[in-house]
């Protein structure tokens, strides 16, 4: 048996709307040994999302979109976010699925290849949120405008940027969310292998 075990001993729904807020209490075993006092602890829920960095090989783009976010107003001046492509999984779908939705809803943009980066906890300390993170090969030429859906209310703004530009935007501070900022480093990482293998799947001739 692990060393490492929890005990959930009541679970009780304090909120319930667009999102879902439940208190747990609960106790779990200890590094020296033992158990914890019983605690009482708040979890935010929300279901598996997926975050897509839209990224075109051919033009050295990424594609971010600006949108206001309820997160940030407590810091007025910050209350509207550069972030990428994000949405969450409805039951029955894919993550693959969400990825080719939310490109289409939010950015206008059709994904022509998919691969995945990682899947990670966003804040685990008090939300159950699950990511899984893509890169879509897209065509970012005519990307721009304002996109989203009128009835989930979304207002976006889209744009295409060279990455250097948008790496410029991360070290600068412009862009503050954690995901957008996972993603730009990871491709910061990988740009010079994938973009070699994508502009090559491109320029291959067609069987």
């Amino acid at each position: 048996m692990s060393d490492k075990q929890f005990q959930i001993l009541d679970t009780l729904v304090v909120y319930e709307g667009f999102f879902r807020l439940e208190q747990y209490t609960l106790k779990h075993t200890l590094f020296n040994g033992g158990w914890s006092p019983s605690l009482k602890r708040e979890l935010f829920r929300r279901g598996n999302c997926v975050a897509v960095l839209l990224y075109d090989p051919d033009r050295d783009e990424v594609v971010l979109i600006e949108q206001f976010r309820v997160g940030a107003v407590l810091q007025p001046e910050r209350a509207w976010q550069l972030e990428i492509v994000a949405g969450a999984i409805e039951t029955g779908e894919t993550a693959e699925e969400v990825a080719y939705r939310e490109a289409r809803e939010e950015a206008g943009c059709e994904i022509a290849e998919l691969i995945e980066i990682k899947q990670f906890f966003t804040t685990p300390g008090g939300s159950s949120e699950w990511i899984t993170l893509f890169c879509g090969r897209v065509d970012s030429s005519q990307v721009g405008g304002i996109h989203g859906l009128d009835e989930e209310d979304e207002d976006i703004r889209v744009s295409a940027v060279k990455f250097d530009e948008a790496f410029q935007m991360l070290e600068g501070g412009k862009i503050e969310s954690g995901i957008p900022i996972l993603a730009i480093q990871w491709l910061y990482i990988h740009r010079e292998e994938l973009r070699a293998r994508w502009l090559a799947e491109l320029n291959s001739p067609s069987l």
